[in-house]
């Protein structure tokens, strides 16, 4: 048996969700993926999916092997790469995650640039406002927001983001700027459901406090708390990014900044790795000077 083959074709039906889309893909008949699918899984000694006549799914085993696999075909393509002449230029598909928001405000134009860079390569960027787990998922890399937690990852900085409250200039104009987060009791804030709700994060002498803020205005998504606050209807707490070209039009001001929280890290993420794909290490090094700006957000 080809093992290397074998792996390729393991990772092909994994990746088309059947032994027919799979034979398709390679150019091969349904019964040479079946066989070499055999071959494999008794090699092996366990089940690599489970099959019925209408579906196919990766067995638990069938799943740690898939990521063994993609490693070992990434560290084949990488020592093929190195032995040829235009090494330099990276070459196939890479699957991105970032957050909703950021990625299209961001991640997207600059992965659009990565590829008009590097014209042989084709990015799929998912953008989703939950932890996606890189491994279990299929991405090669991911940019997050906030402290790293999952230890099977790699982080690399890009800089930082401050959690910041703002208000329209007519708004302040108005009532009057708050001077201590206090002030807000008595003001209308514009609240986003996602996240802290009613309940908005400070500092104050290296030590952080909340402040139950009340409003007639919530919302579940970002936009339209965003509207509120740019058509004067009171403060709202955001992520500096959400708010940075409407702060540099002076449509909205910043308010309570000597209480703000400390600033939270923007990371790009991959899975450890031994060799890591010159396609997924040409993108960190690339988004890490595209993002270079975050440090003055």
């Amino acid at each position: 048996m080809d093992k290397l083959k074998a792996m390729q074709t393991f990772v092909h039906i994994a990746d088309e969700g059947s032994l027919t889309a799979a034979a398709r893909s390679r150019d091969s008949s349904l019964p040479a993926v079946v066989r070499t699918l055999a071959a494999l899984e008794a090699h092996l000694g366990v089940r690599l999916f489970h099959r019925t006549t209408r579906r196919i799914s990766l067995t638990e085993e069938g799943k740690h092997y898939l990521e063994n696999c993609r490693q070992v075909l990434a560290a084949v393509d990488d020592a093929e790469a190195a032995l040829s002449a235009d090494a330099a230029e990276p070459t196939g598909q890479l699957t991105l995650t970032a957050p909703v928001l950021f990625g299209q405000m961001y991640v997207a134009p600059a992965v659009m640039r990565f590829v008009q860079r590097f014209e042989r390569m084709r990015c799929s960027l998912v953008l989703l406002d939950r932890v996606v787990n890189l491994l279990e998922e299929g991405m090669d890399a991911g940019i997050r927001i906030g402290p790293l937690e999952d230890s099977s990852l790699v982080a690399q900085p890009l800089g930082s983001l401050r959690r910041v409250v703002v208000a329209s200039p007519t708004y302040l104009r108005r009532h009057g700027v708050p001077q201590h987060p206090k002030d807000l009791l008595k003001a209308n804030c514009v609240r986003f459901l996602g996240s802290s709700g009613p309940w908005w994060t400070f500092h104050e002498n290296g030590r952080a406090f909340t402040v139950p803020v009340t409003g007639n205005l919530d919302f579940n998504h970002n936009a339209p708390v965003l509207d509120a606050c740019l058509a004067g209807m009171g403060f709202g707490m955001f992520i500096s990014y959400q708010v940075a070209p409407y702060l540099a039009q002076e449509k909205l001001q910043l308010v309570l900044e000597t209480f703000e929280p400390p600033p939270r890290p923007v990371s790009v993420v991959y899975p450890h790795a031994r060799m890591l794909p010159a396609r997924t290490r040409a993108f960190i090094d690339f988004i890490k000077l595209e993002l270079n700006g975050l440090k003055s957000l």
